[in-house]
Parts: structure tokens; sequence; C-alpha cells
């Protein structure tokens, strides 16, 4: 049987700083983010895209995961607590994260980025897309460090006790999540935008392989003891999963079909 190896979530000190492993990964994503954008952009030079937007995009988009991510939590998972407790809203160190909150929050920072440099925002999206999993992978490889966010019982082989939580086996559903949300999902955008795509049709793959591999994940995964299970015994997460998903397949129709009226026919190349 596996058992967790019980990590210190504290990496290093910095005198009285404590350096978490969860805020490296954080460093980690970000880093990735920004070297894989970098490379992109050099083979986009043509299409208007220059590696220097990729730090520029890269400080919008911390701000976006940031205050999205902390006000999707408030308000998808706790709005009872905070309305009682308002000054807490702010207590980031106090942990409470939301995945779907953040997405909503660096979508309302890539429209500000794309006004602001006369470019159309789902081409910013597009070009943001391939670039998300690699940072999601690591935030959840700091969950397993953590051993926060851990999955349900099994009875399998693959399955590990949590000291911290019971003697229980579970399955290590951060693990599951860094291999689908992240590997897979990354390798999948990579290869799908390793050519011309229509515009939209890589944001709406990265909406529809997300939301499909955590709606999957979330099998395995041990939902919040303040929420439980939802209706039809699903979990909050695969409910803000399956909006994410039909939007991704209505952008994908859209996408395809508005490039079927963009291209010329054949009485236009005879003109």
């Amino acid at each position: 049987m596996l058992v967790h190896p019980q990590f210190d979530p504290v990496a290093f000190q910095l005198g009285p700083v404590a350096v978490r492993w969860y805020g490296l990964m954080y460093l980690v994503g970000f880093a990735l983010f920004v070297v894989l954008g970098k490379l992109r952009a050099r083979r986009q030079l043509l299409t208007g895209w220059h590696p220097r937007d990729v730090d520029d995009m890269l400080f919008y988009g911390v701000l976006g995961v940031i205050a999205g991510g902390r006000l999707g939590y408030v308000l998808f998972y706790k709005p009872l607590h905070y309305l009682a407790n308002p000054l807490e809203v702010v207590a980031l160190w106090s942990g409470g994260m939301s995945f779907h909150g953040g997405f909503l929050g660096v979508l309302v920072a890539m429209w500000w980025f794309a006004r602001r440099r006369g470019k159309r925002w789902l081409d910013v999206t597009d070009f943001v897309a391939p670039l998300v999993p690699l940072g999601l992978a690591a935030g959840r490889l700091g969950n397993f460090i953590n051993g926060e966010l851990w999955g349900r019982p099994t009875d399998g082989p693959w399955g590990m006790v949590f000291p911290q939580v019971d003697g229980l086996a579970r399955h290590p559903s951060q693990l599951y999540q860094f291999g689908l949300e992240g590997v897979a999902l990354f390798a999948v955008l990579w290869w799908y935008t390793d050519r011309h795509r229509p515009m939209g049709a890589p944001s709406g793959l990265f909406l529809i392989g997300y939301g499909a591999f955590r709606f999957i994940a979330e099998y395995a995964r041990e939902p919040d003891s303040f929420l439980g299970y939802l209706a039809g015994g699903l979990t909050m997460g695969q409910w803000l999963s399956l909006p994410m998903i039909v939007a991704g397949v209505v952008l994908m129709i859209w996408a395809h079909r508005h490039a079927a009226k963009s291209q010329p026919t054949l009485i236009d190349r005879m003109k």
C-alpha cells in the first residue's frame, strides 16, 4: 500500500519568510508560460506576435489568476461565509482559490490586454490556450506535495494513504489531474496548434479538453466537506465544468463555420 510521503510544505526559509512549495509551483507555471509563449511568438512573428508580448500577457494573466481565483472561491464555494466575514475575502494567505474563477479572471485580463494592443480577443486566447496546461500541472503537483485535495477511498492497488486524513487508501487524485488537465491537455493543444487553425478553435478545444478532463477526474476526487455532492450526485467542480464543455463545443462550431464563410468562393477566385 502506498503512503503519502508527507512532504514539508515549506521548501526553505529566508529568515522569517517561509517559501512554500505551492508558491514555487506557481512560479514554475509562470516560467513555463514565458518560455513556451516566447517560443510560439517567434514562430508567429509574421502574424503580429512578438516575444515581448508574452511578458505583458503574463503580467495581465497573473492579476487575472489571483483576483479571479479568489473571487471565484468566495462566490462559488463559500458565499455565505464571506458574506458574514467580508474582510476575509482579501486574506489570500488563509487559502482558497478556484480554478474556474481564475479562468474567468484570465479571460477578462486577456480582453484587457487585447484591447490595449489592438488585437482580437480570440486571437489572444488562442495564443494563450496551449501555454496554460503545464502551469495547471505544476499547481496539481503543489497540491500533492501539500497532501491536500485528496481523492475518494479506493480498493485499487494504486490507492494511497494520506495520514493527515485517515487510514483509508484513497485515489491520489492530484496526480490524476496532473496527468489529465496538465500533461495530456498540453500535448493535445500543442499538437493541435502546431498548424493554422480557425480563429477560436484552439480556445474551444481548451474549454472542451479541460472541462472533460476535470469532470472525469472529479469522480476520483473527494468533494469539499462543506459542500459534499450536489444535484445529480455531481460535485461543484463537475457542475462548473459542464458550461465549459458546452461553451467549447459552441465555440468550435462557430470557429469552423466562420472560417468556411471567410474562404473565397470559386467565383471570387476567378474575378
